[in-house]
């Protein structure tokens, strides 16, 4: 359906891939994974058509149709109902119907048999491309995805950026593109709404890539594994579980031989340094260099198990009363989101919030930010300070600044060495702090 050969592509001197190949198969569900950074998205962009490669083919078959839910569709915003945005994936239809209301309207004064035979045939044509059923098919999927039936006809600008990602989803499952591109299509959803995700791919009729840190929903949707690695991409034959029992195999088969070989190098460098001056060996010697310099390197094995590290320090020890929130109440127009409710935080909690989306959940760490008007009374504790990390942190960064510029900004007085630090705890080592945010993958950039 989808061949990819020798695919090359540059950031700056940085290889993100080098001869690199892939093949995709109808009814394929892959799971593309690999370290932050390492060009999943950059690859779905690549076979999207927004990206050029720097070498290599990309053939796609005649009829082959791609759709891409990616998180730039969070910035979309319309006037118009979640509804009618999801159905604009029915673009024919949405034609058909329009030109059957004309039709039906001249009928009305002027009842000619071109116009009866034009109605026909879009009618004909309308229901032969199931048009009596998009706005059912439609609420389906919205509703499945978490809207309830009050929500299809509310303008899509009045909803946050992770529920306006829904809509994009829906519209693009309506769409039914040959090859569904996904990433990251969990951000943002409840578990219900991952469940209802999971069951449609599972039964999706098309090929499906899906970029998630998410290993479970991963496992419950793919059947091929594709990693990116060291500038390429490996295949593995079944979920993520046979993945990670493939991979621990391969390894240890590449350090062995990486091992050998290098005790190889060693015996024939010895051997090199020993005999070069001597007349009787200086032939033999000479064979062994042109011997290293044909052989085909084995690469180590990549540690991909590098992990975050970094902790609180506390410069004020705050007193055993963190927050106290007495009969607060709150609500947006009808919608009541807490009434007459009371919590407090002590030092030392470690809370969960948990609950469906459009609970209230982000509204309430706005009201314990105090970034949220209440009725009712929020009273922090002595020598309390907060920091807040919102949903869409993200959209607070400066994209054309560094790492270590951004870093500078929200704590002037710390020295670079400590920042670089700072940034060494979230694996940005050497040149890496100098980098701009706005080359980062997101994942990267939200660290």
């Amino acid at each position: 359906m989808i061949s990819i050969t020798n695919l090359s592509y540059y950031l700056g001197s940085r290889a993100l891939y080098e001869n690199a190949s892939l093949h995709i198969k109808p009814n394929q569900k892959i799971g593309l994974i690999g370290l932050n950074g390492t060009g999943k998205s950059t690859l779905l962009r690549i076979i999207n058509g927004e990206y050029q490669p720097d070498g290599g083919i990309i053939s796609k078959a005649g009829d082959v149709s791609i759709g891409f839910l990616n998180q730039d569709l969070l910035s979309y915003q319309t006037d118009e109902s979640i509804l009618s945005v999801a159905m604009q994936a029915f673009a024919r239809q949405n034609e058909l119907q329009i030109k059957i209301e004309e039709l039906l309207h001249k009928m009305e004064t002027d009842y000619t048999d071109d116009l009866v035979d034009k109605l026909g045939k879009a009618q004909e044509e309308f229901d032969a491309l199931d048009g009596y059923t998009i706005q059912s098919r439609a609420e389906e999927i919205l509703e499945g995805l978490g809207f309830s039936t009050d929500d299809l006809h509310r303008p899509l600008k009045l909803f946050s950026g992770g529920w306006r990602m829904r809509v994009m989803l829906a519209k693009l499952l309506l769409e039914k593109p040959s090859l569904l591109m996904l990433d990251e299509p969990t951000n943002h959803l409840d578990l219900p709404s991952i469940q209802w995700v999971e069951k449609y791919v599972q039964n999706y009729e098309g090929s499906v890539i899906v970029v998630s840190h998410d290993r479970e929903f991963i496992d419950n949707v793919v059947d091929t594994i594709v990693e990116v690695s060291g500038a390429k991409l490996n295949y593995y034959a079944g979920d993520y579980s046979y993945y990670m029992e493939e991979k621990a195999l391969r390894n240890e088969i590449q350090k062995g031989a990486f091992e050998n070989q290098q005790a190889k190098i060693r015996q024939t460098e010895r051997f090199i340094e020993r005999f070069k001056a001597k007349a009787s060996k200086a032939k033999q010697a000479q064979s062994r260099v042109k011997q290293l310099e044909r052989m085909e390197l084995v690469d180590d094995v990549i540690d991909s198990n590098a992990r975050v590290n970094f902790k609180f320090n506390f410069s004020q020890q705050p007193g055993r009363h963190i927050l106290h929130l007495d009969d607060i109440s709150k609500a947006y127009g009808e919608k009541r989101i807490l009434t007459h409710s009371t919590a407090r935080l002590e030092r030392g909690d470690k809370v969960a919030l948990i609950g469906a989306n459009g609970r209230g959940k982000s509204t309430l760490l706005r009201i314990i930010s105090g970034s949220e008007p209440i009725d009712g009374e929020r009273v922090l504790g002595y020598n309390v300070s907060f920091s807040f990390y919102a949903q869409h942190q993200l959209e607070s960064l400066r994209v054309e600044d560094s790492m270590l510029e951004e870093l500078k900004q929200a704590n002037p007085t710390k020295s670079d060495g400590e920042l670089r630090g700072v940034l060494g705890c979230f694996l940005f080592s050497g040149d890496d702090v100098f980098k701009k945010i706005k080359v980062l993958s997101g994942a990267r950039s939200r660290a």
